[in-house]
């Protein structure tokens, strides 16, 4: 019998590189949560910062990302607006409408809590040779592709 036909029937052999890469994913609200409570910032707008960490993004976007209403969004916005973490911004192309960025000053304090985090897989990435990074990209790849077909709540992250 195959691993297809294993994984068809719920019974799958439970490597060490699946159990692994459940508990990274796991770990993503730990995290989230270590950061919401060492800057007193909702869990919720924790979430929203990573967001806008990787680009500017308008309200509604934000509120479908975190999916909330975007009453709830601007609510979002507006403290975190209020905490010096973001600004609205006429948007880049249409300036009928807005997009927040992150300051500088909320990108610091992220990095002040998750910094070590980033410095030692950047440094883990580093050790890698290219043949070993392109196995690695093309297993995360297909994982984000999994992940991505288990439902509409799973955020696409480019």
């Amino acid at each position: 019998m195959t691993d297809v036909d294993l994984s068809v029937r719920g019974a799958w052999k439970q490597t060490e590189s699946l159990v692994l890469l459940r508990r990274v994913m796991s770990l993503e609200a730990d995290v989230r949560q270590h950061v919401s409570t060492s800057t007193g910032l909702s869990d919720t707008e924790v979430h929203a910062l990573e967001h806008l960490a990787r680009q500017p993004i308008g309200p509604a976007e934000i509120a479908r990302l975190l999916d909330v209403s975007t009453a709830a969004s601007t609510g979002i916005v507006d403290r975190l607006e209020a905490k010096g973490h973001v600004e609205r911004r006429p948007h880049s192309r249409d300036r009928r409408r807005t997009e927040v960025v992150i300051t500088d000053s909320a990108r610091s304090e992220v990095l002040q809590h998750m910094g070590g985090m980033f410095r030692a897989l950047a440094q883990l990435d580093a050790s890698l040779s290219p043949d070993e990074r392109e196995v690695v990209v093309r297993y995360l790849r297909g994982a984000v592709a999994a992940a991505e077909a288990a439902g509409p709540l799973v955020e696409t992250v480019p």
